[in-house]
């Protein structure tokens, strides 16, 4: 589920996921075999030539390695998939909650039920105040989502794309499945919904309508910069976003305003906690950060809208992005699920893989790029 920018070998580099990824996995599992071309200007195929094996046991896991180097280790010119067939039955839905504490329980409530959900994710309120060869077919019967995005995200999402969602902590969801079994997952969640306090659940079963409602969900990032029209694009890893989301200014006069995106990942069970600690460090922070997140895997982003040229709020925002890092290696996470470690989390590496794990890196990087050629400065 890439986004509007996204190429294959690129979400191979950054190790990329998205809205699927809780059902279908992120790109690493689904990457059996890439062609790689190496600084000294060698051709490695990761699994070796035209190989594209369900699993494998023979040697080290170079296919592994690559997926998520960022360009550090080489150029990935082809990549060997992994396809997932297209469900029988698949039906998309939207609850507003209570709080952010309600919507994310009931997250953790529909995965601990089993409930085969494609995607999940939402809103939340604050509590307080290059080529590609597909040959394998993973043949899963089951599969959903879940999103979720938190009221100022919400009321954004709902004005930018004029679907009116009220300004609460929100949850997409989407199920997959055969026709018989969809019935029943439909009604597992209507009651774990329910349970958590959430609204009543209308179910949208039609192309057009779950596009509509996804369409609203892919969008938030530019309804997030909408919220201070001339809006530029920067993200965490420390580069200008423009080329890399494909995000432009909503305006052609220069703005001084920035959208700046953050990435951590936390174990489902920490995931509460996290969500709720960090809408009151926004909320005392002082800043303006619409939360959006694909909690059915634990990832979420704050995407923080400020004035770069304001000393004193850029430094706000440095503080708030450090701390909400080490929150979530802290919980036992990592400081990106998605996103990638660029510039901006080098020192969030160390702390979270330790010496001896930068150390190892390191060797590998000396080892494949002893003259620094590829990316240089960039994770290491």
């Amino acid at each position: 589920d890439p986004g509007a920018d996204a190429s294959l070998c690129g979400m191979a580099a950054t190790g990329a996921s998205g809205t699927n990824a809780v059902r279908y996995g992120t790109m690493r599992p689904n990457v059996l075999n890439l062609r790689v071309v190496l600084p000294d200007g060698r051709l490695l195929h990761t699994a070796g030539p035209g190989r594209q094996p369900r699993k494998r046991a023979a040697g080290y896991d170079l296919t592994s390695l690559f997926v998520g180097s960022e360009g550090t280790l080489g150029f990935l010119t082809q990549a060997t998939l992994r396809l997932h067939p297209l469900p029988e039955a698949t039906a998309a839905t939207v609850a507003s909650f209570p709080s952010v504490g309600a919507a994310v329980a009931c997250t953790v409530q529909v995965l601990q039920a089993a409930v085969p959900v494609a995607r999940i994710g939402g809103c939340l309120r604050p509590e307080v105040g290059l080529g590609v060869q597909v040959p394998v077919v993973d043949l899963s019967a089951t599969s959903s989502h879940l999103e979720f995005l938190d009221e100022v995200m919400a009321d954004a999402c709902g004005r930018f794309s004029g679907m009116g969602l009220p300004a609460a902590a929100t949850l997409l969801l989407e199920l997959h499945g055969s026709r018989h079994s969809l019935v029943e997952q439909q009604q597992q969640t209507e009651e774990i919904v329910q349970q958590n306090g959430g609204s009543s659940l209308a179910w949208a079963e039609g192309l057009e309508e779950r596009e509509q409602l996804w369409s609203m969900r892919h969008n938030a990032w530019y309804a997030a910069l909408a919220l201070r029209p001339g809006c530029q694009v920067r993200h965490e890893d420390g580069d200008d976003g423009g080329s890399t989301h494909g995000a432009v200014s909503a305006t052609a006069l220069p703005s001084l305003a920035q959208g700046y995106s953050t990435d951590v990942c936390v174990p489902i069970s920490r995931l509460p906690d996290v969500v709720v600690e960090t809408k009151q460090d926004l909320q005392a922070s002082g800043l303006t950060g619409p939360m959006v997140g694909h909690v059915g895997d634990g990832n979420f982003h704050c995407l923080l809208i400020f004035n770069s040229q304001d000393p004193e709020e850029a430094q706000r925002v440095h503080a708030f992005t450090q701390r909400l890092g080490r929150r979530a290696l802290a919980a036992g996470g990592t400081c990106t699920g998605e996103h990638g470690v660029g510039l901006g989390k080098r020192a969030l590496l160390q702390e979270e893989l330790g010496q001896e794990g930068l150390d190892t890196l390191r060797s590998i990087k000396a080892a494949l790029d002893p003259h620094n050629l590829m990316n240089p400065g960039k994770v290491l």
